[in-house]
């Protein structure tokens, strides 16, 4: 499925369009992992495979099924991702693509129909967010960069050293937006989309098994020419990530869910002991989705 351009809706079937993206349509899911899961998913470098030319930044291969993106324009243009503090997301329909859009206060991202969310648990808090595909996750995230650019450019730079000292053979390859960083692992790929706007950095990666990284490389693209991101004004240090903030309702379900989590692990150990142990809540992940069908409706309505 080609992404390019995507015109935008006419005014009088705007709120129709936008309220039955929301209503009628079955909700994904929701999931909470630890570090622990997502590193156990990650994809582990291959020593066997051997690094491309492009990896010492001679040569730079044009991504298969790929063409550039012509004066791309995050503001004027018809391609995202978009600058969301200047084009409004309600503006474009994408409900042939996505039933609900996530909002991360910084970045709004259309779902792919099927996908799920998936919150990274750390010590603290919430520490990302994954979009789980049947062809592989998605990781989005949204830097403030320099007026002038070039912070992808370094960036990937650093990534690429980062993945050969670990081991992991690696590439660049030319996509829509330009440089992207493959890394090829024992038992996949990843690939690392950045795009730069307004003061901005988008960046999404893209960890798939081996046999459907094509497909995941292709919905990743789709997922980034549809996303908005909000710089907003506020003074941030180049390089350091825009702020993300889970809708309040989603939040509170993320923390039942993990302390669901934990007395059931606790009811386990007691269960060990002679102890009656705890039973979670069975609908805290289902419940946590259907938080953001009502904030995207909300925020919706509140336009």
């Amino acid at each position: 499925m080609a992404f390019w351009p995507f015109g935008k809706k006419k005014k009088e079937e705007q709120e129709p369009k936008a309220a039955q993206s929301v209503t009628e349509t079955a909700p994904e899911e929701v999931a909470v992992a630890t570090s622990e899961d997502t590193n156990a998913s990650a994809v582990a470098p291959d020593p066997e495979a051997e690094s491309s030319p492009a990896a010492a930044g001679t040569v730079i291969a044009q991504a298969p099924g790929t063409t550039k993106i012509e004066n791309y324009d995050p503001v004027g243009g018809s391609t995202g991702p978009f600058d969301g503090d200047s084009v409004e997301i309600e503006d474009f329909d994408f409900t042939d693509f996505s039933d609900v859009t996530l909002n991360l206060g910084s970045v709004r991202i259309p779902l792919p129909k099927g996908s799920q969310v998936q919150v990274e648990m750390g010590e603290q808090g919430p520490k990302m967010v994954h979009i789980v595909t049947e062809f592989g996750r998605l990781t989005p995230v949204a830097f403030a960069a320099p007026r002038t650019g070039g912070l992808w450019e370094e960036s990937s730079d650093d990534i690429g050293e980062g993945m050969r000292s670990e081991g992991m053979p690696m590439n660049f390859e030319e996509g829509p937006w330009g440089r992207e960083v493959v890394g090829k692992g024992t038992n996949g790929v990843v690939r690392i989309i950045g795009v730069e706007g307004p003061r901005w950095l988008y960046r999404v990666t893209l960890a798939a098994p081996n046999g459907r990284e094509e497909q995941l490389a292709q919905l990743g693209r789709e997922v980034v020419a549809r996303s908005f991101i909000y710089r907003g004004q506020d003074a941030i240090l180049s390089g350091n990530s825009l702020p993300v903030t889970l809708p309040q309702q989603l939040a509170a379900q993320v923390q039942q869910a993990v302390e669901a989590r934990a007395a059931q692990a606790q009811g386990q150990t007691a269960g060990a002991s002679g102890q009656a142990p705890t039973t979670p809540n069975p609908n805290a992940l289902s419940d946590a989705l259907r938080q953001i069908l009502e904030q995207s409706e909300a925020s919706r309505k509140n336009d």
